[in-house]
C-alpha cells in the first residue's frame, strides 16, 4: 500500500492532548492559486496538466516544507489510497477523481498542497484543535514561499484569480470542524444551519461538500471570498464559531437539566455499543463515539480519552478498515473487524461516572 507509511505516522489531529477540547476538532485554512500563462485545469488537456503539475512539483520542492514529508501522485494510486488520503482530511473529493495530479503532504500531516484539482494549486492548513492564528500564520507563510517561486494569476480589481467565481479575491476558505451533539440532540441544528447560511457561512458534513454530518460532526466555513480581507473573513467565521460554541454549551447544559436520565441512557447505550458490538457499520460507529466523546465532555469519562475517540472517529472509516486488515473486505467482514477494534481500543474505558447527573 502506498500510502502506509503516512497512516503508520503519528499526525497532528490524532496525537496532541494538549488541544483537545468540547467543542472544536479541528480549524484549517485553504487557499486556492492557479499559475499564470497556463490553462486552469477544468479547461487543460493532459499535456497542459503535467506542465502544471512539474512547475509546481518544482517550487514546492525548493520551498523546504516538505522536505521530510511525503508526495503522492494520484494516478499511480489506487481508489483505496486515495480513499484513506480523503478520509484523513489531506484531499479533497475532487482531487482523488482528478488524473496528472498530485499532493505534497508534510511529516506531521499539519499541511498539504494539492495540484490540479479544481485549480492549479489547493494550499491547506489544518490543526487540532482552536487555533486560527496560528494555522492562518503557516498557510500564509507556504502562500508566501510559493508565490515566490511560481507566477501566481492576480487581477488589481478582482485579487487571486480562480476557477469558481465564488473564490475570487482572497482565493481563502476557513473552517473548523465542530462536534455539536448538544444541538443536534436537542433539535436546533436545522436553525443554527439557517442562521448563518443568511450571513455568508456554509455548514457541511464530516468529509466536506456533500457529506453527510456523521457523528454530529459538522464544518462550518466562509462563503465570501471576493470584497473582504483576509482578516475580516477570519474574524467575521471566528465571531459565528463563538455564538455556535455557546449555544453548543447551552444545549448540553439544558439537556442535563431538563431530562439527566435520558441523557445518561443515550450515553450509556453508546457506550455499551463500543464495549460489546460484534458487527458495527460505520455511521453506527460514529453516532457511538460521537456520545462518548460527549461523555467526556460532561465529565462521564476522563477527559484524555477525547485522544482516542478523535483517533477513531478516523481510523473506523472503511479504507482504514481495509488498510488495518490488508485487504478488501465489505459488508458483515468489515463491520465484524471495526467492532473488534473498537472494543479493544474501548476495553480499558472506565464504568461512566453519572454522579454529575444527581
Amino acid at each position: 500500500m502506498m500510502v502506509e507509511p503516512l497512516i503508520s505516522a503519528e499526525a497532528d489531529l490524532m496525537r496532541n492532548i494538549a488541544d483537545q477540547q468540547p467543542v472544536v476538532l479541528s480549524t484549517r485554512i485553504r487557499l486556492a492559486r492557479n499559475l499564470t500563462g497556463h490553462p486552469f485545469p477544468g479547461h487543460a488537456d493532459a499535456t497542459e496538466r503535467r506542465a502544471v503539475l512539474e512547475l509546481c512539483e518544482r517550487a514546492i520542492g525548493a520551498s523546504g516544507y516538505f522536505r521530510k514529508g511525503y508526495c503522492f501522485h494520484l494516478d499511480f494510486l489506487d481508489e483505496e489510497n486515495r480513499s484513506l488520503l480523503v478520509e484523513r482530511h489531506l484531499i479533497s473529493r475532487e482531487l482523488a477523481g482528478n488524473k496528472n495530479c498530485a499532493v505534497f503532504i508534510t511529516r506531521d500531516q499539519t499541511c498539504s498542497v494539492m495540484v490540479n484539482e479544481e485549480d492549479h494549486l489547493r494550499i491547506q492548513v489544518m490543526r487540532g484543535g482552536y487555533h486560527f492564528g496560528r494555522v492562518w500564520k503557516q498557510a500564509l507563510e507556504l502562500d508566501s514561499a510559493l508565490d515566490g517561486a511560481l507566477k501566481i494569476a492576480f487581477n488589481p480589481d478582482l485579487g487571486y484569480l480562480t476557477t469558481c467565481p465564488t473564490n475570487l479575491g482572497t482565493g481563502l476558505r476557513g473552517s473548523a470542524m465542530l462536534h455539536l451533539p448538544g444541538l443536534v440532540l436537542s433539535g436546533q441544528m436545522d436553525k443554527v444551519i439557517k442562521a448563518v447560511s443568511l450571513d455568508g457561512l456554509t455548514v457541511r458534513g464530516w468529509l466536506g461538500e456533500g457529506s453527510e454530518a456523521a457523528g454530529s460532526i459538522f464544518q462550518v466555513s466562509n462563503q465570501h471570498t471576493l470584497g473582504l480581507t483576509e482578516t475580516q473573513i477570519l474574524n467575521h467565521l471566528e465571531h459565528w464559531l463563538e455564538r455556535i460554541i455557546e449555544r453548543e454549551r447551552d444545549a448540553r447544559l439544558r439537556l442535563l437539566e431538563s431530562d439527566p436520565v435520558k441523557l445518561h441512557d443515550i450515553v450509556a447505550r453508546s457506550v455499551a455499543t463500543l464495549r460489546n458490538a460484534r458487527l458495527l457499520c460505520s455511521c453506527e460507529a460514529m453516532s457511538a463515539l460521537s456520545l462518548a466523546r460527549l461523555a467526556c465532555d460532561l465529565g462521564m469519562l476522563p477527559a484524555f480519552w477525547r485522544l482516542l475517540i478523535d483517533r477513531l472517529f478516523i481510523e473506523n472509516q472503511p479504507a482504514h478498515m481495509r488498510a488495518i486488515a490488508g485487504k478488501k473486505m465489505e459488508g458483515n467482514a468489515l463491520d465484524a473487524l471495526r467492532a473488534t477494534l473498537v472494543r479493544e481500543a474501548t476495553s480499558t474505558m472506565p464504568p461512566l461516572a453519572f454522579d454529575i447527573l444527581d
